[in-house]
């Protein structure tokens, strides 16, 4: 079994073409039909079944690609190991992160990094919290970035790096919006905008109102901060947001207001893979985070 035969296997699965999977490998269709009927006449089995100019797998064919996608990314993985080995500053860090995070403490981090490390290279990645988990279980990252720090997750090691307050974020016409501070019951009968069900600040803004003794009526939801902003200035309703959404501005028509009771808050870290060594270069940015927040609080 050939390294490129799983190559070929994989990119003909993906676009279920043989002529597309050849085009974007930059071969012969010729090739990648000889290497792929080399492999099944090894393996003794069909992988793949015609269905009209198209291709399809079997099922023992879908049985063998997530085994050959592991397999694939074992030796990529390896690939970039040895080089790292032999000068980790100029390693690629795959980094994942949530849209919570993405417009202050990621670019602060990194370009802190890059004045140290001008030739360590980044693949980003934003996404939810879930899938951020999987993706470093999978190793599709090498690390996230996430708040709050997941406990008790199989295969995952966190580390706290900071905890930040939540504010409530209202329309500026709102009758509360000139208060210093204020109770969250208070907003027991206003409409709520929130991010989906299933992302964590949607969670965590249902935990803070059950706390303070009530349900949100939730009228409105957005996927990122931009959209959960432009729906609360455009009046639609109000929000929970931590302190890090805050840090460029507070949207026009719109007001922070400080919650006296119950305190709202969540810790943001970051999480590694603890079934896997990290790559050097991933290494020396893990060091360099835990460092990097641990005078930040120190001189806070």
């Amino acid at each position: 079994m050939e390294l490129r035969q799983l190559q070929y296997f994989l990119e003909v699965a993906k676009r279920e073409h043989v002529s597309e999977a050849a085009e974007a490998l930059h071969v012969a269709q010729s090739a990648i039909s000889r290497q792929i009927a080399n492999l099944e006449a090894e393996l003794g089995v069909q992988l793949f079944e015609r269905e009209g100019r198209n291709v399809k797998l079997t099922p023992v064919g879908r049985h063998f690609l997530p085994h050959v996608e592991t397999a694939l990314k074992a030796i990529e993985y390896a690939k970039q190991q040895i080089e790292e080995y032999l000068d980790p500053e100029r390693g690629t860090i795959r980094i994942g992160f949530p849209t919570s995070l993405a417009s202050h403490t990621m670019p602060m981090v990194i370009s802190a990094f890059k004045e140290e490390h001008p030739n360590v290279s980044f693949h980003l990645r934003q996404g939810a919290y879930k899938y951020l988990i999987e993706a470093v279980k999978k190793r599709e990252i090498d690390l996230a970035f996430l708040g709050p720090v997941p406990t008790g997750e199989p295969g995952i090691k966190g580390e706290i790096l900071f905890s930040e307050m939540f504010a409530a974020l209202l329309p500026s016409n709102h009758p509360l919006a000139k208060r210093d501070s204020l109770v969250l019951n208070e907003l027991r009968n206003e409409p709520f905008v929130t991010f989906p069900e299933g992302y964590i600040l949607h969670q965590i803004v249902l935990d803070a109102c059950r706390q303070a003794g009530f349900s949100p009526i939730i009228s409105s939801e957005g996927e990122d901060l931009d959209a959960i902003k432009g729906l609360v200035s455009a009046g639609i309703g109000v929000t929970l947001l931590p302190e890090s959404a805050f840090y460029e501005t507070v949207p026009r028509f719109a007001v922070k207001v400080p919650i006296e009771m119950p305190q709202v808050k969540r810790n943001v870290g970051i999480i590694i893979s603890d079934h896997h060594e990290l790559a050097p270069s991933v290494k020396v940015f893990y060091r360099f985070v835990k460092d990097f927040f641990a005078q930040l609080e120190r001189y806070q």
